[in-house]
């Protein structure tokens, strides 16, 4: 059986005479697990929360290993065209359309990347709308926010690496 009970006086004191006054009545009924509501609050939200915490947790390490992905094959494809670039510049390509060109192509290969993300990523929001908490699963700040990540790493790994190369090409001229 359970009762609930509303009172402005302390948790501790009702308990006392919650216990006392059914003691009087029968001895053999015992009184277990005597909780204040904001207690009762604190179980039922505490499980959502953890959960919550451990999803972005999760989330913020996937963005980590996200991107220091990104980085290292995009700059790994980049470092493989470094002759590629020699050439073009030893056959009197400039170094901005040089540039340019591998810019461009990340530019390419990152806008496909997100919109393969963000189109997984709103086929996926339905199965996990419902694990958030005081979030909106279509919250259209994060998903904004993770692109213009995404699309930042992906550019600093195609324009580091091929400035590094044409800058080792015009010395070595």
């Amino acid at each position: 059986m359970t009762i609930a009970i509303r009172t402005a006086s302390d948790g501790s004191q009702i308990a006392t005479m919650l216990r006392g006054t059914v003691a009087a009545l029968n001895q053999e009924v015992p009184v277990s697990e005597v909780k204040t509501m904001g207690e009762m609050i604190s179980e039922v939200v505490s499980t959502p929360a953890s959960t919550t915490a451990l999803m972005v947790v999760f989330a913020a390490l996937a963005l980590v290993l996200g991107t220091i992905g990104i980085y290292g094959v995009l700059s790994f494809l980049v470092s493989n065209r470094t002759r590629e670039i020699g050439i073009r510049m030893a056959l009197g390509a400039q170094g901005g359309d040089v540039l340019r060109s591998v810019i461009g192509e990340g530019v390419r290969l990152t806008l496909a990347g997100i919109a393969l993300g963000l189109a997984g990523a709103f086929a996926l929001m339905r199965i996990l709308s419902g694990e958030l908490y005081g979030v909106n699963a279509t919250d259209p700040l994060t998903f904004f926010t993770v692109a213009i990540l995404v699309g930042f790493v992906a550019l600093t790994a195609c324009y580091v690496p091929a400035r590094r190369a044409m800058r080792w090409i015009q010395w070595w001229r």
